[in-house]
């Protein structure tokens, strides 16, 4: 940082997950497996959905993008994560930092939003299946993607530039281990209350109305499974659903806990543990979810193998 009558930020210091470095060595490689799981997983869940036409249907076409998001922003942060565990100084610079923290943020809401696009998919599927494939059509599921996307990245792009038109003059050291919003707004010394009311709306805005969406979709799920007569009916509309359900539970609940909060009850050292859940773990375990509970992801999955050990 250059000093004169004000100081001018350059370049941030990362503080990392820990600065015990007897863990770091096996932080690095456990880090580095499960990235390189996450990698592999959702690339896999994308080409295995590309080539088995049994899957070129709306839920799948929605699950193909929750791959790339997933896919997307764990990559905008892991490696950076992973290299500030080699390196004697974990900087990243101000430019870094603008497009770390606006690359997360974007794919974060985009993912808000298409799972609710999800849930929508499933309610009409179950709630109305003579006419699910009519209203459910292409140029729809294109639009609510599309929109998830525009969404995300506008939202994203007034969070960072209200971040970064503040002035950091106090410290440079960001403790966490990538830029994210609450760590930066906590070493500014300009008047935060701006940027803590656009994190309440916006994020307010989109994590709540994409939630009541959820909820609404299911409730009215739950309400036709539930007058299904036959038990093996109600199991096999149910099963559609789990694996979303679970993604939701547990990407919601971290992001609801950690952006919904006032400042005063930041607690940055146990912030960071959670991040490492939705920005690191999550991605590598959505695939998990959708494979190993999804009986046409299996079959799909079974079949590719067999075809390709049958060329071999």
């Amino acid at each position: 940082m250059a000093k004169g009558n004000h100081t001018t930020v350059t370049e941030f210091i990362l503080f990392g997950f820990t600065d015990r470095q007897d863990i770091k060595a096996a932080l690095f490689v456990l880090f580095l497996a499960i990235y390189i799981a996450t990698l592999v997983g959702n690339i896999g869940i994308f080409v295995l959905i590309w080539i088995n036409p049994c899957l070129h249907t709306p839920m799948y076409f929605f699950l193909n993008n929750l791959a790339f998001l997933d896919l997307s922003y764990s990559s905008a942060i892991t490696p950076k994560m992973l290299a500030n565990f080699l390196a004697e100084k974990k900087t990243i610079s101000f430019s870094g930092c603008i497009v770390q923290m606006y690359l997360f943020a974007s794919f974060a809401d985009a993912e808000c939003l298409l799972l609710a696009a999800m849930a929508y998919d499933r309610y009409m599927a179950i709630c109305n299946p003579l006419l699910y494939h009519a209203l459910m059509s292409r140029k729809l599921c294109i639009c609510l993607v599309v929109g998830s996307y525009f969404t995300g990245s506008m939202s994203s792009l007034v969070h960072t530039c209200f971040t970064f038109r503040l002035s950091f003059c106090s410290s440079n050291v960001i403790n966490h281990f990538f830029c994210d919003i609450p760590p930066l707004l906590a070493i500014s010394c300009s008047n935060i209350h701006i940027n803590e009311t656009l994190l309440f709306a916006l994020c307010g805005s989109i994590q709540i109305s994409t939630f009541l969406v959820i909820l609404v979709s299911y409730f009215c799920i739950l309400c036709t499974i539930l007058r299904i007569r036959s038990a093996e009916g109600r199991h096999k509309a149910f099963s559609t659903c789990t694996s979303h359900l679970t993604a939701v539970a547990l990407f919601y609940g971290t992001l609801l806990f950690m952006y919904l909060r006032p400042s005063s009850s930041y607690a940055l050292d146990t912030d960071k543990i959670i991040s490492v859940f939705y920005t690191v773990v999550f991605p590598m375990v959505n695939p998990l979810i959708y494979s190993l509970r999804n009986k046409d992801v299996k079959d799909a999955l079974k079949r590719t193998l067999e075809r390709n050990l049958c060329c071999g």
